[in-house]
């Protein structure tokens, strides 16, 4: 203990820091050299061939020997000093500008997510604008709806739960089939598909309301994954894992948005482009998402928020207080699930095509990533999560110029699952509660007050 606080004191030990990043480097080259190092191909006669990509294990190990010891010597010890600082200064709460950035960050984002078409279309036209607002705008903001609506069932009511996406499905499903065959309109279906979804939640939250923790997490696994096996054997009903193609598109109080004479452009006199269409679905899953924001911030200053809240701190004292934890809990399933659905009609509708392939764990995962990443219960943080994660992804496909440094061959998007769980490591490392970590309570006093010594003494607080 003297030798490791002689140590500590003299600033962080280099041969140690040394030892420790030779070894990572070690176990990165048994890990990356088979996965990485060796590729199979097929050459010109169709014959396996392996191809040797070195240099990009050796890139992969020294980022990590490198990366290894400047945490050890820099960055640890760094973090360590500070916090050891910021213990001596007396807690004189948030800062002025810290409460100036919390108070317009919400609104100024707002408005800059409804100019965002017009910007990008402004800057690029029509047709260069079409991947910007659909990859990076509805894409993550679908991921935005369906980290907010688990949110309720994770962030706020602490309930594990790692099979959303079967509700996901489900309206995606639900859409897809009475559109299909009954001809229903989009805005009759999407009310509907969060019905059926919210209906499932509850058939969900009925078996496993004695369940707790990661007894909880199995069980949801599980549905999760029965629903995506009956999708794909259900084949009268489902069409299996063939899928369900030709859904019908969005219309605007009955305008179609193609070139037909009735069609949106020609009926305003605009020229031909599926841009306008793309812009059209942007906004109405922007509402639909701040839809989901309003509702749930308006829920948590009822009732029933703050039976969410105390149910995720301690169930048993929940429950002593009176609270009905089998309706809490299946309140939170059931409203979760509708804006899962609502999510899953939208997703059907824009894509035109859905199948079991859409619907799988690694869905689910990620949007509990999300909410973890961005700091359960908070709403903003889930917004940036869901933008540092889904826009990292997308973004990883346009970065073109490291072909030239690793090859043609060389695909970013491969090594996305990498990035993304060392991005998770790195985010643990320095904001383990997540990227919002500290939000206001539901309830709280409007100033400080004295309350006497009486009221809080034995026998009567």
């Amino acid at each position: 203990m003297a030798a490791e606080g002689t140590a500590n004191k003299h600033g962080p030990d280099i041969a140690a820091a040394v030892k420790d990043a030779l070894l990572s480097g070690l176990v990165a080259l048994a890990l990356f050299g088979p996965l990485v190092g060796l590729r199979t191909e097929q050459n010109i006669r169709n014959e396996l061939a392996i191809q040797q990509r070195w240099g990009l294990v050796a890139a992969i190990v020294g980022t990590i020997v490198v990366g290894r010891f400047l945490l050890l010597t820099l960055v640890w010890p760094a973090m360590a000093a500070r916090k050891q600082h910021q213990s001596t200064i007396p807690d004189t709460g948030p800062s002025t500008l810290r409460q100036a950035v919390s108070r317009w960050f919400a609104p100024a984002s707002v408005v800059f997510l409804f100019l965002y078409p017009v910007l990008i279309v402004s800057a690029l036209g029509f047709q260069g604008s079409l991947k910007w607002v659909d990859n990076f705008g509805i894409q993550i903001l679908i991921y935005v709806m369906l980290g907010w609506g688990l949110n309720i069932v994770v962030g706020l009511a602490g309930l594990l739960d790692l099979g959303y996406v079967a509700f996901y499905a489900v309206g995606a499903y639900s859409y897809a089939l009475l559109s299909s065959h009954f001809g229903l309109s989009f805005w009759i279906l999407l009310p509907m598909a969060g019905i059926f979804a919210a209906l499932w939640g509850i058939m969900l939250g009925f078996p496993v309301l004695r369940l707790r923790g990661d007894y909880l997490a199995i069980v949801t696994l599980a549905f999760g994954e029965i629903i995506r096996l009956v999708l794909i054997n259900w084949r009268d009903f489902t069409n299996g894992s063939t899928g369900i193609s030709s859904i019908p598109k969005v219309t605007l109080f009955g305008i179609k948005f193609d070139a037909s004479p009735d069609g949106f452009a020609k009926m305003f006199d605009l020229p031909i482009s599926s841009a306008y269409y793309k812009i059209f679905l942007y906004y109405l899953i922007l509402l639909l998402a701040l839809l989901t924001a309003f509702v749930t911030i308006r829920l948590r200053k009822l009732p029933v928020g703050r039976a969410w809240e105390a149910l995720r701190e301690d169930e048993i004292a929940c429950r002593s207080l009176g609270i009905n934890t089998t309706n809490t809990k299946l309140t939170a399933f059931a409203l979760g699930a509708m804006f899962a659905g609502f999510a899953g009609s939208f997703f059907a509708a824009r894509q035109g095509f859905v199948s079991p392939e859409s619907f799988t764990f690694m869905e689910s995962a990620i949007i509990v990533a999300i909410v973890v990443l961005g700091g359960m219960g908070s709403m903003v943080g889930v917004a940036l999560a869901a933008v540092a994660m889904i826009g990292g992804t997308e973004l990883l496909r346009e970065l073109d110029f490291l072909k030239t440094i690793f090859g043609d061959n060389f695909d970013p998007s491969q090594f996305r699952m990498l990035i993304f769980g060392l991005a998770m490591v790195a985010v643990m490392i320095w904001k383990p509660r997540g990227f919002v970590s500290s939000r206001d309570p539901t309830i709280f006093l409007s100033e400080k007050k004295v309350i006497s010594g009486s009221l809080v003494k034995e026998g009567h607080g």
